[in-house]
């Protein structure tokens, strides 16, 4: 007798404002089963499935639940289908408690009572529900005093009482610690046994080997293989994963100096573990890692953008960087360069000019903050537009929020490195740019190191870090675990970055 087919997607194509995420994709769930997807930041996990769940719409390709052709028309259709999804990032309401979340998520119903006595009556729902998964949860808590796991629990529970029998988890296990991960991973492994699917999407091998009935591969929005974990080792998954060593267009620069930059027990609450790390003059120090596990509080403490709690940042010549201020920084010629370029580093509601401007205004070049001298901003601001080839800039009074985001890439590093940087730090310099752009930003970041600043690059984009860096630090749950000069074996570094012994 065939087996039928929780879920199917073949062929699948999608593009986001020209980039093409999927290419050709394809995925097959079987009831009774635990399919775990496995792949880089970017390899269109995400993407496939959000498709499945109905948020995305595929521009070809077909969708099939219990092997029938559907079209679905939004997450609540695809709830029809008893499909649900929980992603890595909680859709809850924080002030609001267990219960009134799951409401929320519940498909409309005729009304049965008061809002009082339906709500009482899913609170005994959530009690009954949580007992049979094993969950410790109470229905009447507010949210935004549950922990993590607890919350991934409430997110669970909303999909299962709206009656999903095909269970998608995003990176489910990101933000838990191993024991909290392998009671989670084991409930959902007896759901699938019960009859349902479960669709696991993850970078862990550990998950993969310990929990999944298959995995199916997926490196740079294609679909590579299918496997059963039990046939394939850790270090074939790894090389299916990221791919084969390459030189990635690496460009070599001169002999690294001193260190300028010391980072000793850095810790933070719930993400940075003690990272420790140096940085030396004339020297790109490249930091990988899937996303998640500690690179944006790292790169948001050396920026100066949040406090750790405990450990140094010796910058050379100044001491521990954590006591400089904003306008020390920029005497110190440090530039930072954030991954959210338009609500960290840019005010979209401010000009071009008054962008680039900002960042020099309280050196007095340009007058007091209470009278501006507008035309050395203005000829300033034009050079670096020009020099630094920002395109799309109408006028310089033109609102910086109408920048595309490789041009506002290139004005926020125009700007940074306006002051001939000594240190520079930038988290996922290429994010969302074209070729294009993407090249511009990688000659500048080398032209800095060649010129002899100390450069860290911190990006969840394998073969940018393998493209730019001269030495990579593997960042794997809040710490640097290992650490490679170039040439760097590109499977050695896939280990470290889903190694979770």
């Amino acid at each position: 007798m065939k087996q039928v087919n929780a879920l199917q997607l073949t062929g699948i194509n999608k593009s986001f404002d020209g980039f093409q995420a999927l290419t050709d994709a394809h995925f097959t769930a079987a009831w009774g089963e635990v399919h775990a997807l496995l792949g880089e930041n970017g390899a269109g996990k995400s993407s496939l499935m959000n498709i499945a769940a109905g948020l995305y719409a595929p521009e070809t390709g077909s969708l099939l639940i219990d092997d029938n052709p559907v079209r679905l028309n939004g997450p609540r259709e695809a709830a029809r289908h008893r499909i649900g999804m929980v992603h890595q990032h909680f859709k809850l309401v924080k002030p609001f408690t267990v219960a009134q979340n799951i409401l929320l998520g519940l498909p409309a119903q005729p009304s049965s009572g008061s809002y009082r006595q339906r709500l009482q009556a899913l609170e005994q729902q959530i009690s009954a529900k949580a007992r049979e998964l094993g969950f410790v949860l109470d229905p009447r808590q507010i949210v935004e005093h549950l922990s993590v796991a607890e919350q991934q629990r409430v997110e669970i529970l909303k999909v299962l009482l709206a009656g999903a029998r095909i269970l998608i988890l995003d990176e489910p296990t990101a933000v838990l610690t191993d024991q909290e991960a392998e009671r989670l991973l084991g409930t959902v492994q007896a759901f699938a046994r019960q009859g349902a699917a479960v669709v696991l999407v993850t970078h862990k091998m550990t998950d993969v080997k310990r929990f999944a009935d298959r995995v199916t591969v997926m490196r740079g929005g294609r679909t590579i293989q299918t496997l059963v974990p039990d046939s394939v080792s850790v270090e074939e998954l790894v090389r299916l994963t990221v791919g084969e060593s390459t030189r990635a267009g690496y460009q070599p620069g001169p002999a690294p100096g001193a260190v300028r930059l010391q980072v000793r027990g850095l810790r933070s609450p719930g993400s940075l573990k003690g990272v420790d790390m140096s940085l030396r003059a004339g020297q790109i120090y490249g930091i990988a890692g899937v996303g998640g596990n500690g690179q944006g509080e790292l790169a948001n403490a050396l920026m100066g953008l949040a406090q750790p709690t405990e450990g140094e940042i010796h910058l050379e010549g100044f001491g521990d960087l954590r006591q400089a201020s904003p306008e020390q920084r920029r005497d110190l010629r440090i530039a930072s360069i954030p991954a959210d370029r338009y609500g960290a580093a840019l005010a979209g509601s401010l000009s071009v000019a008054e962008n680039f401007g900002i960042g020099h205004v309280h050196s007095g070049r340009y007058g007091s903050w209470l009278r501006l001298f507008g035309k050395r901003m203005q000829a300033d601001a034009a050079a670096a537009v020009n020099d630094f080839d920002v395109q799309g800039v109408r006028s310089l009074a033109q609102n910086a929020a109408l920048l595309s985001g490789g041009n506002a890439q290139k004005l926020v590093i125009a700007r940074e490195f306006s002051r001939d940087p000594q240190l520079v730090v930038v988290h996922s310099p290429s994010r969302g740019l074209d070729v294009r752009a993407t090249q511009a930003v990688h000659a500048r970041l080398r032209a800095a190191r060649d010129g002899g600043a100390a450069v860290l690059v911190i990006s969840e984009d394998l073969d940018e870090v393998m493209a730019l860096a001269d030495r990579i630090g593997v960042m794997n749950s809040g710490r640097i675990v290992a650490e490679f000069d170039h040439p760097a074996d590109r499977q050695a570094i896939g280990k470290a970055m889903v190694s979770h012994d």
